[in-house]
């Protein structure tokens, strides 16, 4: 794995695996999406399930979602519906600075056995992903107990802290993915240009409006 910066923050690599899920979601879709596993029609809002290894995004139908219960031993892990906004997230500057990230939109999610944490921030490539130092992940616990109620491959922490923002969410892995994708297929030029901002901004407009929101009251 090749290293990036300096002092406690984190190691940056990009995966093959990672961006073989990523570059699903900026491709064009065909006109209607066929369940993966028994091959019925989908609507544009379906379920979706993460094969493993490889991590590869299957769309799939309601009646094949169920016979995934979330087991971390089988072979598809069913991904989460529901998305939550944080409003009592506690992430200071000091602490992200220490995640060292490029940019100030990632999402991190636990993975593999021993579980560790990896932060993927988003980039007109695709999806960089990096592990997280585990006493920096042991600090943003500590201060939020419930990251460790996050379904470990299939559901997200997404940050984003671009411009004045300051917003975190519990999301499922596949949003987190067609943010990538968003992001990749509309970046200009080597800032990125006008278009890439509005996008993104566009896309948490959305997100807003769809998310449950989490104001101190016992997570379910």
């Amino acid at each position: 794995m090749t290293e990036s910066g300096s002092g406690p923050g984190l190691k940056t690599a990009e995966l093959p695996s990672a961006l073989a899920a990523l570059r699903q979601f900026a491709r064009p879709r065909p006109d209607r999406e066929m369940c993966e596993l028994c091959g019925a029609g989908l609507a544009d809002e379906h379920q979706h399930l993460l094969e493993m290894p490889g991590r590869q995004m299957r769309c799939c139908c309601d009646a094949c979602a169920v016979l995934f219960p979330g087991n971390e031993n089988l072979r598809f892990r069913r991904v989460p519906r529901r998305t939550v906004r944080l409003h009592d997230f506690v992430l200071d500057d000091a602490l992200w600075s220490e995640l060292r990230l490029p940019i100030e939109l990632a999402f991190i999610y636990e993975t593999g056995s021993p579980r560790e944490a990896v932060a993927v921030y988003p980039s007109p490539a695709g999806g960089t992903q990096s592990q997280v130092e585990a006493e920096s992940w042991q600090q943003l616990l500590a201060a939020n107990p419930l990251l460790a109620r996050l379904e470990p491959e299939v559901e997200t922490l997404l940050v984003n802290r671009v411009g004045a923002r300051r917003e975190y969410y519990r999301a499922p892995i596949d949003v987190c993915f067609r943010l990538v994708g968003v992001i990749r297929t509309s970046w200009r030029g080597m800032s990125g240009g006008t278009k890439v901002w509005g996008e993104i901004e566009k896309f948490f407009d959305e997100l807003r409006q769809r998310t449950t929101p989490r104001t101190g009251a016992p997570d379910a």
